[in-house]
């Protein structure tokens, strides 16, 4: 099994792979809205969009073609990620079947130990066609779920994490079965990657090159946090590059601007861009080795070591026009996001049609 710095989860007790997601009634009101289950009116007004959704997709695949770096060093780093995933045969190979994953995204950081998933994923991928659909739900998306206690999504996880101490299910295998019947497919595998991962990978890279938008300054003893940007051109290295991406506001004299959500996906999407383009330069593949190990080091996965091998065979160079993004949103009254009931019922059809080979091409948005 892949470790977990700081957070690390005891072997898996049994296998759930390539199984049916957990019997559940044929209609229920789980991800119903809160707009109209219950009597409840839509509240008002619409919570913005958050940029994490488009952020974590790139970055997760980012993850993905890190373990290989490129075709020509494929069987050194074969060799390399076995620290990566879990030995043995894939029930369902990726290169021949299709598969559906949960990518979670932790806020785990030593000075906090949270371990609150703010980024929630369930991807559906098509050899046979070489598309996938990828769904992602607000953090603070409220679960309604036939047989689940009523949480935001990203509550969860580590209330699944506090009842495999005590030795009930393993957190991913409860995560699988929850998230799989919340969306009514079957989900054949879990990954958990947190924050450090991307601090790891930019150090791993020599950092990145980065025009900063805006002064920053944010300071938070309590977990450590200490963000001191200036604006201008530069390289960041990881520390700097995970404060770039999370800045929100300021406590600092003088202040800083604040961010919005639109302005922080701007800014994740130029990170991940530079990223990006060390990944694909020859010294960043010279890197491959260091590479992995920041991945190992942040991720948690019950993929098989040629699962990964499958994935990245596969997906290598799928086009980005395959890749489709079904909407889902919601309205925000606190503490949660009441997810829109017709968005939903779209989202969870897409993962269906990909999975059946029916892959519905992504529709722009409006002004896109």
């Amino acid at each position: 099994m892949g470790n977990t710095t700081g957070g690390g989860l005891p072997p898996r007790s049994s296998g759930n792979r390539g199984r049916s997601a957990e019997a559940a009634p044929p209609r229920r009101s789980s991800g119903s809205s809160g707009g109209n289950g219950g009597g409840r009116k839509p509240p008002t007004p619409k919570r913005k969009k958050s940029g994490a959704k488009r952020f974590w997709t790139i970055f997760s695949i980012v993850l993905i073609l890190l373990i290989i770096g490129a075709g020509v060093y494929l069987g050194w780093i074969y060799q390399k990620s076995q620290s990566i995933g879990e030995a043995g045969e894939p029930v369902k190979p990726a290169n021949t079947q299709p598969i559906a994953m949960a990518l979670l995204g932790t806020d785990f950081r030593s000075e906090t130990g949270s371990h609150l998933t703010d980024v929630v994923m369930v991807a559906a991928m098509n050899p046979n066609t070489n598309t996938a659909t990828i769904v992602s739900l607000p953090r603070d998306t409220r679960i309604e779920l036939e047989g689940y206690k009523v949480r935001k999504v990203n509550a969860y996880y580590p209330t699944f994490l506090a009842q495999e101490k005590k030795g009930e299910t393993e957190a991913k295998e409860a995560m699988q079965r929850m998230l799989g019947k919340y969306f009514d497919i079957p989900l054949d595998y879990v990954t958990v990657v947190n924050f450090q991962s991307l601090r790891d990978i930019v150090d791993a890279l020599g950092g990145v090159d980065v025009d900063v938008t805006m002064d920053m300054c944010y300071k938070d003893t309590a977990d450590g946090t200490d963000i001191d940007l200036k604006a201008g051109p530069q390289k960041l290295d990881g520390k700097n590059a995970l404060d770039y991406v999370r800045y929100r506001k300021t406590n600092c004299n003088p202040p800083t601007g604040p961010s919005d959500d639109f302005s922080r996906n701007q800014r994740q999407q130029q990170v991940i861009g530079a990223i990006m383009d060390k990944v694909q330069s020859f010294n960043a593949l010279t890197k491959s080795g260091s590479l992995i190990d920041a991945v190992a080091g942040n991720t948690d996965t019950d993929l098989e070591n040629k699962q990964i091998l499958n994935l990245v065979k596969t997906y290598w160079d799928i086009p980005k026009e395959n890749i489709n993004f079904p909407k889902v949103t919601g309205t925000w009254n606190s503490p949660y996001v009441y997810i829109s009931d017709s968005e939903l019922a779209a989202a969870k059809q897409a993962l269906k049609d990909e999975l059946a080979g029916n892959h519905q091409p992504a529709v722009p948005a409006a002004g896109e």
